[in-house]
């Protein structure tokens, strides 16, 4: 097992007396240090969410936090006279984040006792070490992702999108077409190949082999012109959703091989897959090849076999898999084929895709 500590993925504030120095129901000019802005900017730029869980007057409270210029950076803030571990809950609920990736920060002693003996795996923090939270390992991500930079915003973007889900009164297609998505699938390249690590390792219900590859893999793949990794980014009217897939194909002369398929959870309400495998068809059917994929079952991606069968991949032999049989068999360990003859498939009504043609590099393997 590793040693390293879970990664904090939101860190839950205090205000009295640990965000700002001061009580606010005392001195509504309650100051903020510069030390600790600094905290919660770093906290931002690496991808960790922040929120507020106080015992204050909630108007007055998000006002001054306004007024200091930081209200922006908490998601989520529950501010009233309930207990502090009810508010952790609320937020940890709200997120689908696990107790154990929560961290919270208070200057009183009886309320972190309060929160811990709820939730045990919550981490609680003095308010001391406010300053030096960003020198801790739990707080310190090995990489910091593009996605992780933006992490906050495209949350807030997925509470308004939520809400106005919510509010609509027509058909879920309606609703997705008033999004005004647009897809875009591009080469991955340097600037995104931490992310698509990161998607290669935390997705699992929709990954059809459960496959991690390291950074070193994919920059191996990035280099070989028979091979081509895929990013797959969402955005509608509210904002980015982010990159929410990742492709490894490789290519052969009769067809072309999908390694890994693996798509964001969260995308899986809008049609991300479908769209996505449907465009690959159409790119291979343009291209007069077949397409075979690789699925290796866990017990937790049966959604992926049902996709691809969905999309018309059998388990059907092909003479074009041929070559793939010869592969080694530790390489091939539970590995299954799913095959498909291309055909071009119709455009998304609830999206668009924008991609350039999949073009291999000449010589691509028989």
């Amino acid at each position: 097992m590793s040693d390293e500590p879970t990664l904090v993925k939101c860190l839950v504030w205090d205000l009295d007396n640990t965000l700002w120095r001061g009580t606010l129901l005392e001195d509504p000019e309650v100051d903020l240090p510069e030390e600790i802005r600094r905290t919660i900017v770093e906290l931002d730029a690496r991808g960790i969410l922040q929120s507020v869980a106080s015992k204050n007057d909630h108007d007055h409270a998000w006002e001054r936090l306004e007024a200091l210029g930081i209200a922006e950076y908490f998601v989520l803030p529950q501010i009233g006279w309930h207990a502090k571990s009810q508010s952790v809950k609320e937020i940890a609920d709200q997120l689908n984040f696990a107790m154990k990736t929560i961290a919270f920060i208070d200057d009183q002693p009886a309320e972190r006792a309060e929160v811990t003996h709820h939730h045990g795996e919550v981490r609680c923090y003095d308010a001391e070490q406010a300053t030096a939270l960003t020198g801790l390992p739990e707080f310190s991500p090995a990489a910091v992702t593009v996605d992780a930079v933006r992490r906050r915003s495209m949350y807030q973007a997925g509470f308004r999108r939520t809400a106005e889900r919510e509010s609509f009164s027509g058909p879920d297609e309606e609703f997705l077409r008033s999004l005004e998505l647009v897809m875009e699938i591009a080469p991955a390249d340097e600037e995104n190949l931490s992310r698509v690590e990161e998607l290669t390792l935390r997705t699992s219900q929709m990954n059809a082999t459960g496959v991690h590859y390291s950074d070193a893999d994919l920059r191996a793949l990035l280099a070989d012109p028979e091979h081509e990794v895929l990013t797959v980014t969402l955005t509608d009217r509210f904002g980015p959703h982010g990159a929410v897939g990742v492709m490894l194909l490789g290519y052969h002369e009769q067809f072309w091989h999908l390694k890994l398929l693996a798509t964001s959870c969260r995308v899986v309400s809008f049609g991300a897959g479908s769209v996505l495998l449907n465009w690959l068809i159409s790119e291979a059917a343009r291209a007069g090849v077949h397409l075979a994929a690789d699925l290796r079952r866990t017990d937790r991606n049966r959604m992926m076999d049902i996709a691809y069968r969905f999309a018309g991949f059998t388990d059907d032999s092909c003479d074009c898999l041929a070559t793939l049989d010869d592969d080694s068999a530790a390489d091939r360990a539970g590995i299954e084929f799913r095959h498909l003859v291309a055909e071009p498939r119709p455009a998304p009504t609830t999206m668009r895709v924008a991609a350039t043609a999949l073009t291999p590099a000449r010589g691509a393997s028989a």
